[in-house]
């Protein structure tokens, strides 16, 4: 949605866009005409007291007859208790309003800012909900109303007119300031509060992360650091929220001298058209009342203008989350996967970013395969991982599973066959069975059958609860080798046919390695595809295929053998012979051979040698993931 040149409101200059908030609006267009009609005739209304003191003035008081004011108030009476019912049905108008709002976009903007969250890895998906919270009350709050009622200054300033013409153009004049100073508050307030606004968001997000990071910050004393980082961005918010206060503040008293002075100005054009027999006493009363509701829609208008912008500001930043994360198409259900994986020369970048990540992958995994991604750091091995999971989507190329576009899967569909475990696993707050179950209902069997698998059976059992003893927020009751082992069970629920490990034994001990080991060995026995993303040499005996990338692109892929031969073939003469390790062979440490390039070393096996990426710490590690 642009920004109009002139204040409108927000659900007006929606519905003159095509984005999903937008249509929502149109489709409660009923309503929003049923409250535009209360609220004419509660403008209409409001008339009363000023034709009320007007007949009491020149008639009442004229004639001295007691049966005409008893009329008069009783038709006044009758009025205002109509105008109290339509302000009640006006109220429970908008609610409903706000209610449809939440019901049509409350589950797609959770899922919008989610999608987003995970694309961008570190955005904030409770900054959207407070978003679509701040439109949802704006409809419901006296902002809407206050849009509503100011266009019907009109009816006031036709009254006017009916009384006399200067007083009709002197509240025509009147308005036109107060539109002016709106216009200046827009004006004034509109960009620093909307940097404020993006100071805050950051300020909550560098919080949030820090919280997340409590332990190491609280560890090495870095708690004075952090919060001077956060408090610079905070006072960097304040201040411009005071700015933009104290240019509200000074448009608001200026609003305030022109509305009392103009109502002061109108009695007396009143008096001086009383005394030039234009018009009578009852009607220079009427005129004041008259200039006075005119008004008090715009100065209220006015006041309320930050909370107007607040709304619109949210709903633009809605429609273009919701314009980056359409909703998924709805398409025909396909038939379970087999598992059959191919890549076809897929070039990613970061979101946000053009610098790519990946470029030109392709490869691929049959059912019943391991496939195992190795490279130095930053080559872009965790990007892959990303990618096959459908967190990512390639700028180009083709994620295939089983031959169909994996963006053409529905996400429900496809989500029970595919396994994840990313390089950190986070525990949700639940018990371990809910987290290994996903959060869905828990399955007993399946629950079990998922951590046997995953080889920590006997070590859920020896909790406090078991299966039902609860874990805190990212499974602060669990050690990381244990977070991991439950994500690896997470990850094998439901059997899924196609298996994505990032840095699997990243925190795993001899025992967590040799579960993990048995885990992916029944996987391949019961024809799953399985990728592997790791700096360790265990899993090479298991492994059938090894992609080695470097520098975002695939530097060897084949079968383990031929791309080991291949890597031997670029050893120096003297470097010994090399062949991969045997089945059931357990890899010793990796040893540097005399004359191999840095980026290599030998793993010694009980037959025979490796040659794998070289480490860049001391242990079995051959770097760190991207």
């Amino acid at each position: 949605m642009t920004r109009p040149a002139t204040p409108q409101p927000p659900s007006a200059a929606a519905a003159a866009s095509t984005g999903e908030i937008a249509q929502v609006l149109r489709g409660l267009r009923a309503s929003m005409l049923a409250t535009g009609s209360f609220s004419f005739v509660l403008s209409a209304l409001l008339l009363v007291p000023s034709v009320y003191m007007m007949q009491v003035y020149d008639r009442v008081l004229g004639s001295r007859n007691e049966m005409t004011l008893a009329m008069l108030t009783l038709l006044a009476a009758g009025l205002y208790a109509v105008y109290a019912a339509l302000e009640y049905l006006r109220s429970a108008v908008l609610q409903q309003v706000s209610h449809a709002i939440d019901n049509k976009l409350s589950s797609r903007v959770f899922e919008a800012a989610f999608s987003d969250a995970a694309r961008s890895r570190g955005g904030n998906p409770s900054l959207a909900m407070n978003d679509l919270t701040t439109v949802r009350q704006f409809v419901a709050g006296t902002g809407l109303i206050l849009l509503f009622d100011g266009p019907f200054a009109l009816v006031f300033m036709a009254a006017g007119f009916m009384i006399d013409l200067w007083l009709g153009l002197f509240l025509v004049g009147s308005c036109i300031v107060l539109l002016l100073l709106l216009w200046w508050s827009e004006k004034r307030t509109h960009a620093p509060l909307q940097e404020a606004n993006k100071l805050n968001a950051r300020a909550s997000g560098y919080m949030n992360n820090s919280f997340r990071n409590a332990e190491v910050i609280q560890a090495m004393g870095m708690l004075p650091a952090v919060q001077r980082r956060w408090q610079k961005m905070g006072d960097q918010a304040l201040d411009l929220q005071a700015e933009t206060s104290a240019a509200a503040a000074r448009i608001t008293a200026v609003t305030k001298f022109v509305r009392i002075f103009s109502q002061s100005l109108a009695l007396g054009l009143g008096a001086l058209l009383v005394l030039e027999g234009r018009m009578t006493g009852g009607m220079m009363i009427a005129a004041s009342i008259l200039l006075g509701r005119a008004l008090s829609p715009l100065e209220m208008l006015i006041g309320a203008w930050r909370q107007i912008v607040a709304a619109r500001d949210a709903q633009q930043r809605l429609e273009q989350l919701l314009a980056v994360s359409p909703p998924p198409a709805q398409r025909m259900t396909l038939p379970a996967p087999a598992g059959k994986l191919t890549v076809e020369n897929v070039s990613v970048a970061a979101p946000g970013s053009q610098l790519a990540l990946l470029r030109q992958v392709s490869f691929s995994a049959e059912p019943g395969e391991l496939l195992a991604i190795i490279g130095p750091s930053g080559a872009g091995k965790s990007t892959v991982a990303r990618v096959l999971v459908g967190v990512w989507t390639p700028q180009a190329g083709k994620v295939r599973l089983d031959g169909a576009d994996l963006a053409t899967w529905p996400r429900e569909q496809l989500a029970p066959h595919i396994g994840f475990l990313p390089q950190d696993v986070e525990l949700f707050e639940g018990t371990v069975a809910e987290n290994i179950a996903r959060l869905a209902e828990p399955d007993s069997q399946e629950v079990v059958a998922a951590a046997q698998a995953a080889g920590i059976h006997d070590m859920v059992l020896r909790l406090p609860q078991g299966y039902d003893t609860p874990v805190g927020p990212g499974g602060a009751a669990l050690s990381g080798g244990q977070r991991q082992r439950v994500g690896l069970a997470r990850a094998l629920y439901g059997k899924p046919q196609l298996l994505i490990l990032d840095e699997p034994n990243a925190n795993l001990d001899d025992v967590g390695e040799n579960a993990l080991a048995a885990a992916l060995a029944g996987c391949k026995a019961r024809g799953a595809t399985v990728v592997v993303v790791s700096h360790r040499t265990t899993l090479l005996r298991l492994t059938d295929k090894i992609l080695l990338m470097r520098d975002g692109q695939v530097a060897a892929f084949g079968p383990r053998d031929k791309v080991l031969q291949a890597l031997n073939a670029q050893q120096p003469q003297g470097g010994g012979a090399v062949q991969a390790p045997p089945q059931g062979a357990a890899p010793a440490a990796p040893v540097a051979p005399q004359g191999a390039p840095s980026s290599f070393v030998v793993v010694q096996g009980a037959q025979g040698a490796a040659v794998v990426p070289a480490p860049v710490a001391a242990g079995p590690r051959l770097g760190s993931p991207v």
